[in-house]
């Protein structure tokens, strides 16, 4: 059996079995275009993501994702599915109970939490082209109308509040999340044009931090972005 797809309160989620697992668990939060449904999900319809997974199955790992209600922001319902996840595929799999996360964009919103309320259950992070600021991130959005208006309207929705609340709520933030971390964690940012560089304050802050030495590589060397997960995750397995 190659993957299992199954449901959480109406939410599709998936297991991608490798065909000599190590024990080790990887649990995947993508960003906003992800999506997981009773067939198949993102990661293996976009052929540079069934690329890495294939490469991390290859590796011995077994990877579970969840729709996570869509583009959820960070949301509190996101949060807690993605712990039932957890406690599903750790009670169902023969798996090590410490799991590896990979989280990408939007993700890492969910990641950070997860860190904060999953601590001793999670063994290493790997956050890719990471949103840590849903504050900074708005502000962005507003130099494009377009696109402002359409996050706000996924923000209303993930988060249950109306415009006037979402806005005031995200705006009294504090400018950049400040992470205290009790795990290993690695951030890549590919850069690749557009938004590339928006967040280099929020990267200058984050790599004050000793814990934290960021990886910047270009967009012809995502093929090897594979590689180097395994490498960083392989590190950490050592005591089980």
């Amino acid at each position: 059996m190659e993957n299992r797809n199954f449901q959480m309160d109406t939410q599709w989620n998936i297991v991608h079995y490798p065909e000599k697992p190590t024990g080790f668990g990887i649990l995947i939060i993508g960003d906003e275009r992800h999506f997981v449904d009773e067939s198949k999900c993102f990661w293996t319809q976009n052929e540079g993501k069934l690329a890495i997974i294939n490469e991390l199955k290859d590796a011995g790992y077994t990877i579970f994702s969840s729709n996570l209600y869509g583009r959820n922001w960070g949301s509190e319902s996101a949060i807690e599915l993605a712990q039932r996840l957890y406690q599903h595929v750790i009670r169902r799999e023969i798996l090590n109970n410490k799991i590896h996360i990979l989280a990408e964009g939007m993700g890492a919103l969910v990641a950070v939490r997860l860190m904060e309320k999953m601590k001793g259950s999670i063994r290493s992070v790997i956050l890719l082209n990471p949103i840590l600021s849903l504050k900074h991130h708005l502000e962005q959005e507003k130099e494009h109308k377009f696109f402002y208006k359409k996050l706000v309207r996924e923000l209303t929705a993930a988060h249950n509040m109306d415009q006037t609340g979402i806005e005031s709520t995200i705006s009294s933030m504090e400018d950049f999340v400040h992470l205290k971390f009790d795990c290993p964690v690695k951030i890549i940012h590919v850069l690749s044009g557009g938004k590339s560089y928006t967040q280099s304050k929020l990267y200058q802050q984050i790599i004050k931090s000793p814990e934290i030495n960021p990886t910047y590589i270009l967009p012809e060397k995502k093929p090897q972005l594979g590689k180097i997960f395994i490498k960083f995750l392989n590190s950490h397995e050592s005591v089980l």
